[in-house]
């Protein structure tokens, strides 16, 4: 059973190679990218330069030059700070949107927003005081 359990550990470890790989070839194309899985969970604060993607669970405070990307599967309870920021799970706590804020159809907000523009999509529900102010770069 060792060796099938060694099996699985150097798979991870050849797809995490993998990703830490391509992870170069982004940072060149100025386009850094972190990725929070489903399993993850962070707790704390997280401020990135590039763009940030969750599935996971995040309580504390999350901030990213680029753009936040809330999976459906993740559950949120932090700040969140981003340039574009679409949301597709549960987050509950104060979103800012440089540019834009787009809650999909599975996505639930509960907090303040502050705001360039706004969509939301048949589904999605928003409880919450939202501020609209002209686009920052």
């Amino acid at each position: 059973m060792e060796g099938t359990i060694n099996v699985v550990e150097d798979s991870q470890m050849a797809q995490a190679e993998k990703s830490a790989a391509h992870s170069p070839a982004t940072q060149n194309g100025e386009k850094n990218v972190v990725n929070l899985g489903p399993r993850d969970t962070l707790h704390g604060r997280l401020d990135i330069q590039g763009d940030l993607k969750i599935a996971g669970n995040v309580e504390g405070e999350l901030k990213a030059s680029g753009d936040v990307t809330v999976d459906s599967t993740a559950a949120i309870q932090a700040s969140i700070e981003g340039a574009n920021v679409n949301v597709r799970g549960q987050v509950n706590g104060n979103v800012t949107a440089k540019k834009r804020l787009t809650l999909g159809g599975s996505g639930h907000l509960n907090g303040d927003v502050k705001v360039s523009r706004l969509t939301v999509e048949d589904g999605a529900t928003l409880n919450g005081n939202v501020t609209m102010s002209s686009e920052k770069s």
